[in-house]
């Protein structure tokens, strides 16, 4: 039993193997920081009020919120994001929020039976429910709480249709008003 051992004859590196070892020195940098990309503080700000922090889509670019608890988000554009259902988000976003509740002002609509209607709120009351209500006035939606951990890509309205009204902001639903309010 005699083991042999022979030594390569070139050992040094060559430029193309520094080349090599330096890129996979950056796609390991560049792995270690992506794999924690910080979380945004409207998120973290959702979540200590006991709502899931997929409630507004990934297009957030600013939020205000003053110590009354009114909350102000600025979206990059109008856009649609799909939960269970598909949720419609003007540019601004404003709303009172507290603990378990998003009571919204404007800038929100769910389609419902071909017509968008405006979100009035957003409703956690018991969080092991595994439940989100949304409520657009007269009508209560159950949908999924972990449907909304994660904030969703919000796309474009532009070609998308909306039901009988028309695209949003076009046709006969945005000038369609109940008691003096436009929906």
């Amino acid at each position: 039993g005699v083991s042999s051992y022979s030594h390569p004859k070139n050992m040094s590196l060559t430029p193309r193997s520094h080349v090599s070892i330096f890129l996979l020195v950056i796609l390991f940098t560049l792995s270690l920081t992506g794999t924690a990309p910080e979380e945004s503080p409207l998120l973290e700000i959702l979540r200590n009020h006991g709502l899931p922090a997929g409630l507004f889509p990934q297009s957030v670019k600013s939020f205000e919120l003053d110590q009354m608890g009114r909350l102000e988000v600025h979206l990059e554009r109008p856009c649609l994001a799909q939960y269970e259902t598909t949720v419609f988000f003007d540019t601004v976003v404003r709303a009172n929020l507290s603990f378990g509740q998003l009571k919204v002002f404007e800038g929100m609509s769910r389609e419902e039976l071909f017509l968008w209607l405006p979100v009035k709120d957003i409703i956690v009351t018991d969080q092991s429910s595994g439940l989100i209500l949304i409520d657009i006035g007269f009508a209560l939606k159950r949908l999924s709480f972990s449907r909304f951990e994660e904030p969703p890509i919000c796309r474009s309205r532009q070609g998308l249709s909306f039901g009988m009204g028309g695209r949003k902001g076009k046709g006969w639903l945005n000038s369609f008003q109940i008691w003096g309010f436009s929906i």
